[in-house]
C-alpha cells in the first residue's frame, strides 16, 4: 500500500494512504466527510477510461491513513494536499473535491496558488463561510454545530446513521437513487474513521474561506443539488458562484448532498464537459 509521510506525532509518522492509477493529465479526487477515497468509485473508473491519471487519497484520520490526535484544520489539510502534489510532482492537475474535500481545494489554491493546477471542481461545496456571524448573516447558528459535536461524543455510530440519512436524503431516495447496500457501505466506511478526527472536523467546517476566493485564478466548476440537506444550497453553492469570477455552476434539481453516488451520471457529464472530454461526457 502506498503512503506519503506528511508529519509526525510523538514517535509515529503521519502517513496518508493514496492510490495512483493510469496516465495522462492528473486528476486528484478529495473525498467528503466522514468517508475516504473509496467513495469515488463512480468517478475514478470512468476517468481512467477517459485517459486520465487518477489519484485518490484518504484525509488524515480517515480510511487507511494515520489517525493522529491533531491537524484537523484546513491549513493542515491544505498542507497535506501540497505534500501529495509535490511528492508525486503533479502538474497541470485537475482538483476535484466533494463536500469537505472542497475545503482542501479552496484553501490549497488560496495558499499555494495554481502553479500545479489547471482547473478545479467543487461538488456540494463548503465555501464561502457556513457560520452565522455579524458580517455573515446568511450563515448557520453555532448551536447547530455544537449539537453535532455532542451527538458524536454521545454515540458516534448513531450520529453516523443520521448523517448518512441526511447525506442521501434517505426517505426520498432509498431504493431509487441509493440502495440499502450502498447506504450500509457508506456507514461502514465512515465507522472506520478516527473518533477524534470525526469530532474535530466539525470545527473545520466553520472555516471562513472568503479570503481564499480572490486568489483563485483557474477555471472552477461548481456542482450541487438544490435539495442538499448537509450543506444547504442557498448558504453554499448559490452564494459561492458570484464570489468566483472564474466559476461556472451546474445545479442538479432534486439532488441530495451525496451526488458523486446518487447522481453519478450527471456529475460525470458535468465534469467531463468542463475538462473537455466529449467521449466521457457521452457515457
Amino acid at each position: 500500500m502506498p503512503f506519503i509521510t506528511v508529519g509526525a506525532e510523538n514517535s509515529a509518522p503521519i502517513d496518508l494512504y493514496y492510490e495512483d492509477h493510469g496516465s495522462g493529465q492528473p486528476v486528484v479526487l478529495i473525498h467528503g466527510f466522514p468517508f475516504n477515497g473509496a467513495t469515488w468509485e463512480k468517478q475514478s473508473g470512468p476517468l481512467l477510461e477517459a485517459g486520465y491519471r487518477v489519484i485518490t487519497y484518504d484525509r488524515r484520520g480517515f480510511g487507511a491513513s494515520s489517525q493522529p490526535a491533531t491537524g484537523y484544520d484546513y491549513d493542515t489539510f491544505a498542507a497535506d494536499l501540497d505534500m501529495i502534489m509535490t511528492e508525486l510532482d503533479l502538474r497541470n492537475a485537475i482538483l476535484i473535491g466533494h463536500s469537505m474535500g472542497t475545503g482542501e481545494v479552496t484553501r490549497y489554491l488560496g495558499t499555494y496558488g495554481s502553479n500545479r493546477v489547471d482547473r478545479a471542481v467543487l461538488l456540494a461545496p463548503l465555501a464561502p463561510f457556513l457560520l452565522k456571524t455579524a458580517d455573515n448573516p446568511e450563515g448557520v447558528e453555532q448551536s447547530l454545530f455544537d449539537g453535532f459535536k455532542q451527538a458524536i461524543r454521545d454515540d458516534r455510530f448513531a450520529y453516523l446513521t443520521q448523517f448518512c440519512q441526511t447525506f442521501f436524503n434517505w426517505d426520498a431516495n432509498k431504493g431509487k437513487l441509493v440502495s440499502e447496500d450502498a447506504f450500509r457501505a457508506h456507514w461502514n466506511i465512515g465507522a472506520q474513521a478516527s473518533a477524534k478526527g470525526t469530532l474535530d472536523c466539525v470545527d473545520a467546517w466553520l472555516t471562513d474561506f472568503r479570503g481564499d476566493l480572490p486568489r483563485i485564478d483557474v477555471p472552477v466548476l461548481i456542482v450541487q443539488g438544490d435539495q442538499d440537506m448537509v450543506l444547504p444550497y442557498p448558504v453554499t453553492g448559490q452564494r459561492l458562484q458570484p464570489m468566483l469570477p472564474t466559476a461556472t455552476s451546474v445545479t442538479l434539481k432534486g439532488a441530495p448532498h451525496g451526488i458523486p453516488w446518487t447522481n453519478a451520471a450527471e456529475v460525470n457529464q458535468a465534469i467531463m464537459d468542463f475538462v473537455s472530454a466529449p467521449a466521457m461526457a457521452r457515457r
